[in-house]
């Protein structure tokens, strides 16, 4: 198996990295192979692009807080919730949120995934909740079921012993047990864009007690094509309220949408540079489409690779890659959006626990997902943008650990795909 330096890369394939493609040309590595095969529709991206060297980690200087969480004066449940689980200083984002939030500002969050971003949005919410009972409802839109579901863990763990409630609104789960959740007035409901607009055509959801509004993950909301069901669901959400905005870029489209929605806004950035300078990034060539499956399993074999998130680019073939590995020895789920919750769900423990080495996706779980210490990302089928591509590398090399993310792309002849 060879893994070639940028340099290389790009004269092998005769172009620049900044040279255009015409439109609707494809690029015959990117097609799914384990179904039938079909024409590839997204932006062609030089494999050069796909190598990159990472930097070595600079000494991170040691973070000193302004506060500690007693300094909040949290309920003492709240306070006794923090403490069972280890939690004495809050991370940066929390450091500087919560004391805003706590004084009733509109908040604006940058920070890099898996930063505590969750509690800094949902531990002065629930003081304030506790504080002031009837201080109204929380409604938080998150772009996917995974985070959705994230998030009301984050907050089962953080209100236990108090009497609030929450449910989740998500596709892929039932919608009679989603409805039952809704009529127990829940003080907190977080839900994906799609099905909150759902619920509220069906007049299942009322909003006119919102009190406190998150958007997290705005702009991969955005970047799903959310913003009609977003700004639907906010034209029912009282203009008096808190609002809380949670994200790890502001793009333009992100800076439009908040242009109206928030009052007087601080705005937190605890952004440390982009996550894929920890990733070292690499191709692996095939000249034949019948010899990835085989490259692919003895890349797995390798005792480097712990921990391997495999992006596929369509459900059917993420579920057939995955059989493909189980039945070559491979411990391996599949995720995708024909599973329901509960599929989803045991896959991804599976996955964090350690009982399988390989979970095999689509891009739903490109974001929003906290899934610690994956060694490789690795994709067998390329990405429809840079963008995404981006957001998969970005499952590895976290908290200061390095990461390896491989690409796969054609090569010319069979030999240079099998010897390193």
């Amino acid at each position: 198996m060879r893994f070639r330096d940028r340099s290389r890369a790009r004269s092998r394939f005769g172009r620049s990295n900044s040279t255009p493609r015409a439109a609707g040309s494809s690029f015959r590595g990117d097609r799914p192979r384990l179904g039938n095969r079909r024409k590839f529709t997204g932006q062609f991206i030089h494999p050069s692009k796909f190598v990159n060297k990472a930097v070595a980690p600079m000494q991170a200087a040691v973070f000193t807080p302004t506060h500690r969480f007693v300094d909040f004066k949290l309920h003492p449940i709240l306070a006794r919730n923090l403490a069972g689980r280890g939690f004495d200083c809050p991370t940066p984002i929390q450091d500087q949120v919560i004391p805003l939030a706590l004084a009733g500002r509109d908040t604006v969050g940058l920070a890099n995934t898996g930063t505590g971003k969750t509690a800094a949005f949902l531990l002065p919410i629930l003081q304030l909740l506790t504080v002031k009972p009837s201080a109204g409802t929380v409604l938080v839109l998150a772009p996917t079921r995974e985070l959705a579901m994230q998030i009301d863990d984050e907050f089962r763990a953080l209100a236990k012993g108090l009497p609030l409630y929450s449910a989740v609104c998500v596709g892929g789960m039932s919608l009679g047990r989603q409805r039952a959740a809704l009529v127990r007035r829940p003080q907190l409901v977080i839900g994906t864009p799609g099905r909150l607009k759902d619920f509220l055509d069906r007049r299942l959801l009322d909003l006119h007690n919102v009190r406190f509004l998150v958007l997290d993950e705005v702009d991969r909301m955005l970047d799903m094509g959310f913003i009609r069901d977003i700004r639907y669901i906010l034209d029912q959400v009282p203009t008096e309220r808190q609002t809380f905005c949670m994200s790890a870029t502001m793009t333009a489209a992100v800076g439009q949408l908040l242009g109206g929605l928030l009052t007087n806004p601080a705005q937190v950035s605890v952004k440390t540079g982009a996550t894929c300078q920890a990733v070292e990034q690499d191709i692996i060539e095939y000249a034949q489409e019948d010899e990835k499956l085989g490259l692919l399993q003895t890349l797995l074999a390798q005792a480097e690779v712990e921990k391997a998130l495999v992006f596929s680019q369509t459900k059917r073939n993420a579920q057939r890659l995955a059989h493909a590995l189980a039945a070559g020895g491979v411990t391996a789920e599949a995720i995708h959006g024909n599973k329901s919750q509960a599929q989803r769900t045991r896959a991804l423990q599976a996955f964090k626990s350690g009982r399988v080495m390989a979970l095999v996706a689509t891009d739903v779980a490109a974001r929003g997902l906290d899934i610690p210490n994956v060694s490789h990302v690795i994709n067998y089928d390329q990405p429809m943008t840079y963008t995404d591509y981006i957001h998969r590398i970005g499952r590895t090399g976290r908290a200061g650990q390095r990461g390896t993310a491989l690409t796969f792309v054609p090569g010319r002849s069979a030999g240079s795909a099998h010897q390193r």
